[in-house]
Order: structure tokens, then C-alpha cells, then sequence
């Protein structure tokens, strides 16, 4: 699409419509109200970066183990980063991807389920690719990272041939694996970081993820897991 919305709204309609099949990829150079987290939005320069959605069919994933989207995605993009010779790699628990402590791509995965079962998925990936100014400054991307330009259909083909990598390790029962590369990489793992929670600040260690994908976070006293919005680390 030139222009859309947000790719993952339309693929949700069109899915709706039983017109899409698994595998489909939906693209656009300008997503206007693109979505990310918490409500947020995620601002990109149109024509510069990448910003689409993928819709897969993961019948063979219950719901409890749906964080294994994030786990794949996440891996696949830091695949494509690290091959690209972006340094200081890192996923932020539970999706955002950093270089350099900078947020270079979101991720976004939408499920629709039945019976305890995930019918269809759509991951949403933004990933900054050439663009080189942005209102925060705490986001970048792998122009800057890298210090030179890239091909955006190349990084495209790149992505989406790790991301079915990664999807096949899943389908094929590889969880383990992939859950210690995810910690492998994951910022601030077995490190003392101060986190907010609950309005308070306090200092704690990530042990890791529990079986639904919520961050482990130990105070030194006791042990306790946290879903998306009860807790950021201060970084």
C-alpha cells in the first residue's frame, strides 16, 4: 500500500474478509497512525523506513505460550541487525529492539484466538532503516548505527526470510532453544537495574520469563513476575 493507516488494522480487516492467506505481507512507505504498545504510536519518516505486517497461522501455539511471537520476531530482527554490523544488539523485555540503549524497531503482535488456541497472528514490525532525525532522542536507526545507507527491499527480503527461519524452529518445537537465545539477549538480564513500578522506584536483577512471558524481576528478597504495564525500566 503507498499510504495506509497502520498495517496491522488493515491486515486485521482484510483477515476479517478470509481474503488473506498465511504468509501475507502487508507494506506501506507511509503508515499515518502507526500502533505500538501500550497505546503508543510510532512515529516514522515516510519512504525511509520499514513498516509492515505479517499474518501467520500458528494453530499448532495454545495461548499460554503466545510470547513465543515475540520471541521469534524479536530474534529475527536482531538477526537481521547483527548481520548488518549494527552493534550493542539488544531486545527490551517484552519487544522493543535497542542499538546502542536507542530504540531502532517495535513490534506489535495482534492474536485472535479460539478455544485455547491462536487462530491467526498479525506481527507489526516498524524497524528505522534510513531515517536519520527523530523527535526523540532516544530512538535511531541502522543508517545511524551502521553510518551508511541501505536498500529497503533488501532489508525487507532479509527480515522476512529470518522471521520464517525462526517461525519454522517454533513450529517444529524448538521453545527451549529459542527462550535462552531471547535471554541471551535480552538487555539487562542477570543485571542490577532500578525499575518503576507501581510509582516506586527500586533496584532488582531480570532472572527471566515465566511460562506466560512476563518478566522475572528479583529485589534481593523475593522473586515476583510482572505483565506489560506494571512495570518499566529506567534506563
Amino acid at each position: 500500500m503507498p499510504e495506509c493507516h497502520s498495517t496491522n488494522s488493515l491486515a486485521s480487516e482484510l483477515a476479517t474478509k478470509n481474503i488473506l492467506s498465511e504468509g501475507t505481507v502487508i507494506i506501506t512507505s507511509n503508515q499515518t497512525a502507526g500502533r505500538g504498545q501500550r497505546g503508543n504510536t510510532w512515529e516514522t519518516a515516510a519512504g525511509m523506513n520499514l513498516t509492515f505486517s505479517i499474518l501467520i497461522k500458528p494453530t499448532f501455539l495454545s495461548v499460554k505460550s503466545q510470547f513465543y511471537l515475540t520471541i521469534i520476531t524479536s530474534l529475527a530482527v536482531a538477526d537481521l541487525l547483527k548481520e548488518q554490523s549494527v552493534t550493542e544488539v539488544k531486545i527490551k523485555w517484552p519487544n522493543d529492539i535497542l542499538a546502542g540503549k536507542k530504540k531502532i524497531c517495535g513490534i506489535l503482535i495482534e492474536n485472535t484466538v479460539q478455544q485455547e488456541t491462536i487462530q491467526q497472528s498479525i506481527v507489526g514490525i516498524g524497524l528505522n532503516i534510513n531515517q536519520n532525525n527523530f523527535s526523540s532522542p532516544l530512538a535511531t536507526s541502522m543508517a545511524i548505527a551502521a553510518n551508511k545507507a541501505f536498500d529497503l527491499n533488501e532489508a525487507l527480503n532479509s527480515l522476512l526470510e529470518k522471521f520464517e527461519k525462526r517461525y519454522l524452529q517454533l513450529r517444529s518445537g524448538k521453545q527451549a532453544d529459542l527462550k535462552s537465545e531471547y535471554l541471551e539477549n535480552l538487555f539487562g538480564f542477570d543485571e542490577t537495574q532500578t525499575f518503576i513500578s507501581n510509582g516506586k522506584e527500586f533496584l532488582g536483577t531480570i532472572e527471566g520469563i515465566d511460562e506466560n512471558g512476563e518478566l522475572k524481576v528479583s529485589d534481593n528478597e523475593t522473586t515476583s513476575s510482572f505483565k506489560l504495564k506494571e512495570i518499566a525500566l529506567k534506563y
